[in-house]
C-alpha cells in the first residue's frame, strides 16, 4: 500500500558501486527488466503480504540520451533518445528501491523499486531471490506449425 511523501521527499541516497553485493543486486533487477508488471505483481503476491511502502518519487517518464562508440573505443556520438521510467520508494524498514526501467510502464517502475527495497531487506532478500531464480529459469515453450508442403 503507497502512501504519498511530503511536499519535500527525502533525499535518494546515492548508490555505491563499490559494495560486495552490488553484482547480485544487478542480477535481481536484470530479471525484473525482462519480466512484464503483472509478472512482478503475481511474484510479489506469492510470497509476500501486501508491503507497506512510500513514494519517494512518483514513477515519471522521460528520454536519456543513448550514446555509443565506433568499435568501443572511438569517439562517443549522440545515438538517440529512448523513453524511461523512473520510480523510487522506501519501505517501513527504512530500505530505499530505485527502478529505472525502459519504456511507459509506471505500474513496472513502482513495482521494481519495490522489489529493489525488498531485495535490499535481509529479511526479505531470500524471497525476492528466489523468485527471481524461477522468473529467470522460465522457459516458454511453443509450437510452430508448419504449412502444407
Amino acid at each position: 500500500m503507497a502512501t504519498s511523501s511530503s511536499a519535500n521527499p527525502p533525499e535518494v541516497p546515492a548508490f555505491d558501486a563499490s559494495t560486495p553485493t552490488t553484482a547480485a543486486r544487478r542480477g535481481a533487477m536484470a530479471v525484473l527488466a525482462q519480466a512484464r508488471a503483472e509478472e512482478i505483481e503475481q511474484g510479489l503476491r506469492a510470497v509476500l503480504d501486501p508491503v507497506d511502502y512510500v513514494e519517494l518519487r512518483a514513477p515519471e517518464t522521460g528520454l536519456v540520451m543513448l550514446r555509443g562508440r565506433i568499435g568501443g573505443d572511438g569517439a562517443p556520438f549522440n545515438l538517440g533518445e529512448a523513453t524511461v521510467t523512473r520510480a523510487a520508494i522506501q519501505i517501513a524498514s527504512g530500505e530505499v528501491g530505485i527502478a529505472y526501467i525502459l519504456g511507459r510502464d509506471p505500474q513496472k517502475a513502482r513495482l521494481s523499486a519495490v522489489c529493489d527495497a525488498l531485495w535490499q531487506s535481509k529479511r526479505y532478500r531470500d524471497a525476492v531471490e528466489r523468485r527471481a531464480q524461477t522468473a529467470a529459469t522460465r522457459v516458454d515453450f511453443f509450437t510452430l506449425v508448419r504449412g502444407e508442403d
